[in-house]
């Protein structure tokens, strides 16, 4: 999930002329990529709630930093990491409502919830995978969009001054 959503903020920074933002955003890529090939099925290397956490709060900070530096609306970050976010709170509210103590180890998690079902590793990686790429496209998507229509807003405003008034 890393991989996608920092590679999205990677290529919308590059995109709005950050090379700062851009360019932590490649090496996080870079280091999750390389993670990927010692944690993909079979896993040599579990990343756990001490990986995950700072990969976590990293993603909040970039895209809050990214939103402040004005590369993306602030609804990005949310989008391109959309199942990490939707899954850890979901979780973590789960858990609350249940009275549970979070920092306990837990195995509630939506991918979890997939192997312990008969999906295995290799499958819920993929569909994760997936999921995940489908995510970091509509945020760049409909960034996209949004641009095009504030180009297309300032153009008319421009349109309809230079129109005389009947």
């Amino acid at each position: 999930m890393a991989v996608f959503g920092f590679g999205t903020y990677a290529l919308l920074a590059w995109q709005g002329g950050n090379a700062s933002i851009a360019g932590a955003s490649v090496a996080l890529c870079a280091a999750a990529s390389d993670f990927l090939l010692f944690n993909f099925p079979p896993a040599k290397v579990f990343m756990g709630d001490a990986g995950s956490i700072p990969l976590g709060f990293l993603a909040a900070a970039i895209g809050l930093l990214g939103w402040q530096e004005t590369l993306w609306p602030l609804w990005v970050p949310l989008v391109a990491f959309g199942p990490f976010v939707l899954d850890a709170t979901v979780t973590l509210g789960k858990r609350v409502l249940r009275r549970e103590k979070i920092w306990h180890a837990h195995r509630t998690h939506y991918y979890q919830r997939l192997i312990q079902s008969g999906w295995g590793h290799r499958r819920t990686a993929l569909a994760a995978y997936c999921l995940m790429a489908f995510s970091a496209m509509v945020a760049a998507t409909l960034l996209v969009h949004v641009a095009v229509g504030a180009m297309v807003d300032r153009a008319w405003v421009v349109h309809q001054r230079r129109v005389p008034a009947n």
